[in-house]
């Protein structure tokens, strides 16, 4: 047995053969190990289905590569995978769930991911068995369908082990310990006694440069021995197989496999099973399981299967198959299948861990299992995807999830997978968590909050005597209820003023010696003189937008970085290991400290916040101290308001004269109603995410996660004013190197009446898809909507004209000059 690899992979189920298979393909020399069979875990419960389906740009991509790479296997390794390309039928029974197919439309266009959309004569037509009486359409996709999960991991397997890979069965992992340049992984042979799993007396080592786990429900068990939180929690899932359908015998006689079926409006799919049906349901309270660890008794075991919570759910399969009816119980099913609280896995390195990296909480494991192995596997050897994994990275959650929150969100995520996703969904549980001092204040105003890395923060603030529903009857895949109130908030930030709760922001200080060398190589502009500010990009080693930061100058060798609030332990751990490595190389002392919860901001912006400002700020020469003079755009101050200390920057994410005002977190309550002792007079309103989201776009301000990530460049995100060249910087040549493959613009669309974009939909050309949007709202500005995207270069002119497909229908949309509000900034510049 091997005692030195490049890459040990722990867990053998469908996702660690699928990232073993990768990472042989790829030339490392790599190991797997399982601690008892391979497929022992939820892949051997698994239903097989392959789902292309889904919101997400990065998952569609990583399902989209694993149909793909299945149809191969077979000829690579000999072994017959068992995958029925059937086609997968998505059916609807109300209008707005074709809403959320269309919608879903532009994410599989913009993926190259065929499909269809069919009427139910249509539907009736080709499969007769299907009651369609109540149904108002379907999307299709022919190409996919289902697969045996116990026949495709040993197949992955095969080929791991034909690339050179080797595979270990009865091997516990019990330690990790990291020495600077390895991991020294401390093991188990397992043995079996009397039908139970246990330890043996052979204890031995195996040394890995890197490490990836993929322990599935032993998640819990894998985050206490890296001394990390892994929110991946298993949670029940139940399906059971029918005895023979005659009728759908009779039917198979002349006709090839029925779709699998998802009835997303009764939370169910059902696919065909020799002759008969499998029924899965997405049932309400469905219990999370294994919270702290997976019992040594629970082998490749099930639970007791409990009928009467998915007796809804059974029911409404008779009524869609009517053939059903009188059809027995073969066979049942209840096992544990992991979550995450988005429902999205955990996909890339562990924080504050070198070379750990970690594949869990897969709730479709089998069809994310391929293209998962393809994309970690880029970015272990290569440094990065080509597409940006952001979405799945381990470190967009913090510290502050506790495994009471994990389990809760996962039940809720079960619950949630056939729920109407609209894009502006937020989900209940366990919320309100971690709140901003105003936020009862905000509550009695008629806030209506979403959620973003734990915090509730304002969306909009609807009705005051709003009932509890009003958010959730409010959401639509078109204009919800809540528009009105939005486009209310972005008027008042242009005409007058508004006050936004952007506590959320991630900060660090950064501070000692070394500050200035490090931050000067780790960003791409030019660092700020002291009492000035400067946005700016930190790359990755390919030379991709990594992270975006506001770096504001204290003193000569301290600053201080605002980043995005949602990911606040992904900046705070990319930071402090470039730092580390800074000072290995030989740079001074750097001190860095995330003080995230210790400051609060509010953000003023519209042509009267300086009015609002000259009533409080408390100075001897009250009505210049926020002139351009003394107080020029792109520069801090500290200041005094009533009797808070803040410390003030001349910015404003809407592109209107503003400031924001960070203060202590304790005074949070009292600068809230400061602020509104005056506010009235100068037509203050309150103003959510959702408005400061459209009147960002009409400036062209890019957004991380969005517009910015780890698939694109700054100068391909038309970012070059930002970029100082004249200076080394962290990942400068490999940009350079990288060239402009596309180009980031903005459109003006006239759209339909009643829907603006997403940043979901495809940019066409001639009818060619050419591009996607990143952002996408409404321009008060403007009158119509708004959109950000990328484009292949020569599209990027300003007056290009091309299409947006929005509602399954091409609209017209032009491609307008950066900043296409006030292009001039003078607004912002503008002197009192």
């Amino acid at each position: 047995m091997k005692t030195h690899v490049k890459a040990l992979v722990v867990g053998g189920g469908a996702v660690g053969n699928g990232i073993a298979y990768h990472l042989a393909k790829a030339g490392w020399d790599t190991m797997l190990v399982e601690r008892d069979e391979l497929t022992s875990g939820s892949t051997w419960h698994a239903a097989g289905l392959l789902p292309l389906f889904n919101m997400s740009y990065a998952t569609t991509h990583i399902h989209k590569y694993s149909v793909d790479f299945y149809k191969g296997l077979e000829a690579e390794t000999g072994l017959n995978a068992g995958f029925s390309i059937c086609g997968n039928l998505r059916m609807a029974q109300r209008q707005e769930r074709m809403d959320e197919y269309m919608l879903y439309s532009s994410v599989a266009e913009t993926a190259g991911v065929y499909h269809e959309f069919l009427t139910p004569a249509q539907m009736k037509e080709r499969w007769p068995l299907l009651n369609t009486s109540d149904l108002v359409g379907a999307l299709y996709h022919p190409q996919d369908g289902y697969i045996n999960p116990a026949d495709v991991t040993q197949a992955m397997a095969k080929g791991a082990r034909q690339l050179g890979a080797t595979i270990e069965r009865k091997v516990q992992v019990d330690g990790y310990r990291w020495t600077g340049s390895e991991w020294i992984v401390s093991c188990t042979r397992m043995v079996e006694k009397g039908g139970m799993l246990v330890a043996g007396e052979e204890k031995f080592e195996i040394v890995a440069e890197h490490v990836v786990t993929a322990t599935g429900n032993h998640a819990q068990r894998t985050a206490r021995l890296l001394g990390v939180k892994i929110p991946a929690i298993p949670v029940e899932h139940q399906f059971i197989v029918t005895e023979p359908d005659p009728m759908l015998q009779e039917f198979r006689k002349n006709n090839p496999e029925h779709p699998v079926l998802r009835d997303a409006d009764a939370k169910w799919y059902v696919r065909e099973e020799r002759g008969g049906w499998i029924l899965g349901p997405y049932e309400a309270g469905a219990p999370a399981r294994f919270l702290y660890d997976v019992p040594e008794s629970f082998r490749a075991d099930l639970f007791p299967l409990d009928l009467e919570r998915i007796e809804t759910e059974y029911m409404s399969m008779i009524h869609r198959l009517p053939s059903s009816e009188t059809v027995g119980l073969k066979d049942d099913f209840n096992g544990p299948i992991c979550y995450t609280p988005d429902g999205n896995p955990l996909v890339g390195p562990v924080p504050g861990l070198r070379n750990m990296w970690i594949a869990e909480g897969f709730s479709f494991g089998i069809t994310a299992a391929g293209g998962t192995g393809y994309y970690l596997a880029q970015m272990m050897t290569a440094g990065e995807a080509e597409i940006d994994m952001a979405s799945l990275d381990p470190r967009r959650y913090g510290q502050w999830m506790t495994t009471e929150y994990a389990a809760r969100k996962n039940e809720e995520c079960y619950e949630h997978v056939f729920i109407l996703h609209h894009p502006d969904e937020e989900r209940e549980a366990c919320r309100p968590l971690r709140t901003a001092p105003a936020y009862d204040r905000q509550k009695d105003m008629g806030a209506q909050f979403g959620q973003v890395n734990g915090w509730d923060r304002p969306n909009y603030y609807g009705p005051k005597d709003a009932p509890a529903s009003f958010d959730h009857d409010s959401r639509s895949f078109r204009r919800g209820a809540w528009w009105p109130y939005a486009k209310a908030e972005a008027e008042a930030v242009r005409n007058t003023v508004g006050i936004i709760d952007a506590t959320a922001f991630t900060k660090h200080l950064v501070r000692g010696p070394g500050a200035t060398a490090f931050l000067d190589h780790f960003t791409c502009n030019t660092l700020p003189k002291v009492g000035r500010i400067n946005l700016t990009y930190a790359l990755t080693e390919a030379g991709t937008t990594r992270t975006e930061y506001t770096i504001v100058r204290l003193k000569e060798n301290e600053y201080y970085l605002i980043s995005a609030g949602a990911w606040t332990s992904y900046d705070s751990d990319f930071l402090l290991k470039s730092a580390e490595d800074f000072m290995g190389n030989g740079g001074g002392y750097i001190d860095i400290h995330d003080v995230t919860t210790q400051w609060g901001v509010y953000a003023l912006a519209g042509p009267n916040a300086r009015a609002l400002l000259k009533d409080l700020v408390k100075d001897a020469n009250p009505d210049t101290v926020l002139s351009n003079k003394r107080f020029p755009w792109l520069s801090y101050r500290d200041i005094e308001l009533g009797m808070c200390p803040v410390r003030a920057i001349r910015v404003a994410y809407t592109g209107e004269l503003g400031w924001e005002l960070h203060y202590p977190i304790e005074f949070g309550r009292y600068l809230w109603d400061l602020l509104w002792s005056v506010g009235e007079k100068h037509g203050l309103k309150g103003v959510g995410a959702r408005a400061q989201n459209w009147l960002r776009q009409e400036k062209s301000y890019r957004a991380f996660g969005n517009e910015l990530g780890r698939d694109a460049t700054p100068l391909e995100a038309a970012l070059d004013r930002f970029v100082d060249l004249k200076k080394d910087f962290k990942g400068k040549q490999a940009m350079l190197d990288t060239g402009i493959r596309s180009k980031c613009v903005t459109l003006l669309i006239d759209g339909p009446s009643d829907t603006d974009p997403w940043g979901k939909e495809a940019i066409l050309n001639d009818g060619i898809k050419v591009g996607r949007l990143t952002s996408g709202g409404y321009s008060v500005a403007f009158g119509k909507q708004i959109g950000m995207g990328y484009v292949p270069v020569e599209l990027s002119e300003v007056g290009t004209k091309l299409k947006v497909k929005m509602l399954l229908q091409e609209w017209d949309a032009v491609v307008v000059e950066d900043s296409p509000f006030d292009p001039s900034n003078a607004r912002i510049r503008i002197d009192g």
